[in-house]
């Protein structure tokens, strides 16, 4: 069993899994189900949460983490089946990945979208052959499409801060100088409508999530009492809420080419921000952020400094919920 996205998983196993990332936080649990293994972590891309909570993590669980950066502290990885080897790349992702499964208990990839080739990135093809290949459990640390880790961490967030049940969710893309990846928003929004809550996504025109990533959710949402619903206004999407995650992300149609994206997102700079008064239209409403933020880019210095801030509360849990990941995936194994 891999931890590739909670698509495949149901919203009772998300909410056994934020109560153990909650007992692990209280310091009810004290297991070390990693003791004696070690657990690989391939880092594609720079990363300060994910690398340091999964070293955390796993030392905490009594495990010893292996840290491989591709083309840095290994050899350069082709992914793509069938390719002549003839350039850049020095060693197959087939024969990586099956080795370090001979030395470690699981591994996890970090490996972000090129923003490239949108038809190509959106099937994830990466982080799919690392799965392929492996006979160990694979984790995915944020693919081109996903980041189930730290959208645990964010549901576990809001329960913490709001308590169980349904709360009114806004997922709110901010203006940002550059296209970034969607794995943040696709993943905060499907675990949301997984767990039942009511959510909104605002954005530009042009700035849609994936149509059957979009599709998968609202099926997720009908399932469990939630609600989605989309809209183009910044402002309104505000009223009422209770949670406020702003993420920026790049869109589809410009992959390969982001100067068109610049261009178009620069019309949007001053009013897909999230402010004092966007937060004062809520319901007493709580902001949160994946982190790295642009200050007074994403958000505002009032804000993001603000008691309704919880993003460090966020950040911390990313360790909690990785603990319990980990723990559900290797506890029970000899």
């Amino acid at each position: 069993m891999s931890f590739l996205s909670t698509q495949g998983i149901t919203s009772k196993e998300l909410n056994r899994l934020i109560d153990s990332a909650l007992r692990f936080k209280r310091g009810e649990d004290q297991s070390k189900p990693l003791s004696g293994k070690s657990i690989a972590l391939v880092f594609f891309n720079p990363s300060l949460r994910t690398r340091a909570s999964m070293q955390v993590g796993i030392y905490e669980l009594g495990g010893n983490a292996v840290v491989l950066e591709p083309g840095g502290t290994s050899w350069t990885l082709e992914h793509r089946e069938g390719a002549v080897m003839d350039g850049d790349k020095t060693e197959h992702v087939a024969e990586f990945v099956r080795v370090l499964g001979r030395y470690c208990a699981a591994i996890g990839v970090r490996s972000f979208a090129a923003l490239q080739n949108w038809n190509e990135e959106r099937t994830d093809p990466i982080l799919n052959a690392f799965a392929k290949y492996s006979e160990v459990p694979i984790i995915n640390l944020e693919s081109a499409m996903h980041h189930p880790c730290q959208a645990l961490a964010d549901m576990m967030t809001i329960r913490e801060k709001l308590g169980a049940g349904k709360k009114r969710l806004v997922l709110t893309w901010a203006w940002h100088p550059k296209p970034l990846p969607m794995a943040v928003p696709n993943s905060f929004a499907l675990a949301a409508a997984q767990l039942g809550h009511d959510l909104v996504i605002a954005h530009p025109d042009g700035y849609e999530l994936d149509e059957e990533l979009m599709e998968t959710i609202r099926r997720h949402s009908t399932a469990t009492g939630g609600g989605v619903q989309i809209t183009k206004n910044i402002g309104a999407a505000f009223d009422g809420a209770q949670v406020i995650y702003a993420k920026s992300w790049g869109a589809k149609q410009f992959y390969g080419s982001p100067e068109k994206d610049m261009a178009e997102r620069a019309q949007y700079r001053e009013r897909w921000i999230v402010d004092e008064a966007k937060m004062a239209r809520t319901h007493d409403g709580i902001f949160m952020h994946c982190l790295p933020v642009r200050r007074n880019v994403i958000v505002t210095d009032d804000v993001i400094d603000s008691p309704a801030s919880v993003v460090v509360d966020e950040a911390e849990n990313r360790l909690h919920a990785q603990k319990a990941i980990l723990t559900a995936l290797l506890g029970q194994k000899d």
